[in-house]
């Protein structure tokens, strides 16, 4: 008994060193989405980049997902949505958005993801925040409209969208959906054989898109070493790293909580997209930080008895 509640100790630890951690690797995803819309068409950039996570598993699951076809079968229902939902929609249409809007947009507006989470947890769901948690989450939207405000209250009013601004925000909505469900749909399968078994119906399900996509665009052009090295990078970072280090906080922290670390989305993206991609990181970007963070530890972070 002592042994396993060390076990889950160790275990909550990491999830919530993980919780700071994670953000990076998905802000790449939103890089990515910005860095590559000449180069590899949405689609194709989704559908090879969960193509390749489900390979790089098979082999360390392949033995469980035989061993529990069964229950894959009668999963299969769940795992198509789960699929569409994760890999579909918050993989295709952000790599559409990526194309009208800029990576520190695309921060910006999945970070209005957790509020949907912790909505559908407690009204669908009847999950509980105490108090700590509400204010936590108070700090974090302040900090998040603070940058979106770019620190004036009046910009509200200047405010502009764009298509891809819309394409994103249907991702997040889908990202809240397959946050919750994740966890509330239970799985017979562990967390890398389910992770694989969902990328491959994700795969399966944008496969007559990806039809429709080649005829009207054209393949990705492969022998470009440049987009063979975006979808590397896709597979190994934001794919099997982020939805790896998810799925494990979501299991330990529930979805409310994980779903706070999209708060960080912002201050990752708009960092990086400064360093990598020139756009400006500005007084407001680390004012807004300030709070995001602040309201993290507050929502996550549990006081000692």
């Amino acid at each position: 008994m002592q042994a396993s509640q060390k076990t889950r100790d160790r275990d909550q630890l990491l999830a919530h060193i993980l919780l700071f951690v994670t953000p990076a690797m998905f802000a790449t995803n939103m890089l990515m989405a910005r860095a590559t819309t000449d180069l590899i068409p949405p689609v194709a950039q989704a559908f090879w980049r969960w193509l390749g996570v489900c390979l790089l598993l098979l082999p360390f699951c392949y033995r469980e997902l035989w061993h529990h076809r069964a229950a894959l079968k009668r999963e299969l229902p769940q795992l198509l949505v789960l699929g569409a939902l994760g890999m579909g929609i918050c993989g295709a249409l952000v790599y559409m958005g990526g194309a009208t809007t800029t990576a520190t947009n695309i921060g910006l507006i999945y970070s209005t993801s957790p509020v949907m989470v912790i909505l559908l947890s407690r009204f669908w769901f009847g999950e509980r925040m105490s108090q700590r948690q509400v204010l936590g989450v108070t700090l974090a939207l302040a900090g998040v409209l603070f940058i979106i405000l770019k620190g004036a209250p009046d910009a509200l009013r200047h405010l502009s969208f764009t298509p891809g601004d819309g394409l994103i925000l249907i991702s997040s909505i889908a990202w809240a959906l397959y946050s919750v469900l994740l966890l509330r749909w239970k799985s017979a399968l562990r967390l890398t054989a389910r992770l694989a078994a969902i990328a491959a119906c994700g795969v399966l399900v944008m496969l007559p898109f990806l039809g429709w996509e080649t005829i009207a665009i054209g393949p990705a052009n492969f022998g470009d070493w440049r987009v063979s090295a975006a979808l590397a990078t896709l597979v190994l970072v934001p794919g099997l790293g982020a939805y790896g280090t998810f799925g494990f906080i979501n299991q330990h922290l529930g979805p409310s909580r994980t779903g706070l670390m999209l708060y960080a989305a912002p201050i990752y993206t708009s960092v990086m997209a400064w360093l990598l991609l020139g756009e400006a990181f500005l007084f407001y970007h680390w004012a807004g930080a300030a709070l995001v963070l602040c309201g993290l530890f507050l929502a996550t972070h549990k006081p000692a008895k």
